[in-house]
């Protein structure tokens, strides 16, 4: 791209050619020019600087190398929070936005006091989200994972939730296992977006397989490996009545329904995801 006095109405124009998204063409935009929203808007008729235009000149190369954008931009929009992310850590998307809104419906009902788990956290993105839109008094959550990169990561994130991170806690390790012994049989809520994908799995997008991280992804030859983990230990570390909430494979609902019924768990539903494909599994321990 030129500069000296290519405005950004034209750098978006072009950005959006060379990227093949409008909307993606915007966020680079913004992201170099420091601008957002309707600033970036108010601004279009006004020419980028030198430094604008490499720094756009980068990221678009990147974008156009084949690495995905919210790793070039270094943050993405979770909900109500902009979370820092990298190669540490999976990158945030929809559905999982849309666990988030089911726990948070779980914990309307509830009320306080709350104790709540965000099992392989990553990014922080559920976690930091429960605590930021749960009520500031009477909420505890933990953030566990068994990579300290990746709880890097997360507590990053947790200092853009101002007075309410005091509500956080982290655990470093597998599952349940991250958790302080004497809260087994205290945590009303546990939450996770473990990996799901079965090894070898050929429908992976190219992009998700070769940029994100492998442990976050698969999860055995069935994809059901952390499942197995987590829902077999599930009962011993929630309250009477406590619910356990997962994202789970398009294509995994009835074998996750029937490992949640086989470890004693109850009311289990199989949710759908906003395109109507099996998303999430819901269940309880015996009141």
């Amino acid at each position: 791209m030129t500069d000296g006095t290519i405005t950004w109405r034209e750098l978006w124009g072009e950005t959006e050619r060379l990227v093949g998204d409008r909307p993606m063409a915007r966020w680079i935009c913004e992201e170099a020019a420091g601008l957002d929203g309707p600033a970036f808007l108010d601004a279009l008729g006004e020419p980028a600087t030198q430094r604008m235009v490499h720094q756009l000149d980068s990221i678009v190369g990147r974008v156009r190398g084949g690495e995905p954008v919210q790793y070039v931009l270094g943050h993405w929009a979770f909900r109500h929070l902009d979370l820092m992310v990298d190669r540490r850590v999976l990158i945030p998307r929809p559905e999982t936005e849309q666990l988030v809104e089911l726990v948070l419906g779980r914990a309307r009902d509830h009320g306080a006091p709350i104790r709540c788990a965000d099992l392989g956290t990553g990014s922080g993105a559920i976690g930091l989200s429960l605590a930021a839109e749960l009520p500031l008094d009477g909420t505890t959550v933990w953030l566990t994972d068994a990579s300290a990169d990746a709880l890097e990561v997360a507590r990053a994130n947790l200092i853009g939730l101002g007075q309410r991170a005091a509500n956080v806690r982290f655990g470093e390790g597998s599952w349940f296992a991250a958790l302080p012994v004497d809260l087994r049989g205290c945590f009303d809520l546990v939450v996770a977006n473990p990996p799901y994908i079965a090894e070898g799995d050929t429908e992976l997008d190219a992009s998700v397989r070769d940029w994100e991280p492998s442990t976050a992804l698969f999860a055995g030859a069935d994809g059901l490996d952390a499942v197995r983990a987590i829902v077999g230990d599930a009962r011993a570390w929630l309250t009477p009545g406590g619910s356990l909430l997962l994202e789970i494979g398009h294509r995994q609902g009835a074998d996750v329904a029937r490992l949640l019924r086989a470890a004693g768990l109850c009311d289990v539903t199989i949710e759908p995801d906003l395109a109507g494909r099996e998303r999430f599994a819901v269940a309880s321990a015996p009141g």
